[in-house]
């Protein structure tokens, strides 16, 4: 198996699906804007800097689905998709994907976001297998806030990756070549696991490290 890794965020899309969607239901009413701008933004901020609490977040993220109902948030979902994120899918980054599915390469988009968030939008890629921050919910299939299992985060996409190669009876040695894609110093851990780390569209610190250790940098957006 050859094995094709894309984060999402910046990476497949010029955008923090996260975010955006946050302030997607800011445009729907659902929150209030102002406060609910300055604890996103902080949250972001907090990403950026490497020092996020992920479950904090996830349950501040799925606050208004939560309160609004799963089906309610679904239906505005569908919506989030055909205003904001389709509009924002770049035909570089589609041709990247197709190319990596052309040469029979296994993908899969391996996120921190949740997985409401971004399974519509990787299957808008074409991309079936998706690691995403999977949610925790009640017996009635409503989200409670927490996170289940181990978060697709830093470290724990490695511990994702890894258990979904184990799934499938592998090791990462069992693998032909792998290639990780993505814009974030947050993804350190999986860019120095597999054989071949792409820094795509990166920040200035990986674009400062992947200069130092020769790793390609890919620019999707420019």
């Amino acid at each position: 198996m050859r094995l094709a890794l894309f984060d999402l965020d910046h990476t497949l899309i010029p955008l923090d699906s996260d975010h955006a969607w946050g302030e997607f239901t800011v445009r729907l009413g659902w929150r209030d804007a102002e406060d609910f701008r300055r604890a996103n933004d902080g949250y972001y901020a907090d990403y950026k800097a490497g020092t996020l609490d992920i479950h904090d977040y996830v349950r501040f993220a799925t606050g208004a689905v939560r309160e609004r109902g799963l089906a309610e948030g679904l239906r505005a979902h569908e919506r989030f998709m055909a205003e904001v994120i389709r509009p924002a899918m770049t035909e570089a980054a589609r041709a990247l994907v197709r190319r990596h599915q052309d040469a029979g390469d296994t993908v899969l988009i391996v996120t921190a976001t949740n997985a409401f968030v971004t399974r519509p939008i990787a299957q808008a890629f074409g991309v079936e297998q998706l690691i995403a921050i999977d949610l925790a919910t009640d017996p009635s299939g409503e989200l409670t806030g927490a996170i289940a299992g181990v978060p697709s985060f830093r470290e724990g996409k490695v511990a994702r990756v890894e258990q979904w190669l184990a799934d499938r009876g592998l090791r990462w040695s069992d693998l032909a070549h792998s290639t990780f894609y993505s814009d974030s110093m947050n993804d350190l851990p999986l860019l120095e696991k597999v054989d071949e780390p792409v820094a795509t569209n990166p920040d200035q610190r990986l674009a400062t490290l992947a200069k130092q250790r020769g790793w390609r940098i890919l620019n999707l957006f420019e």
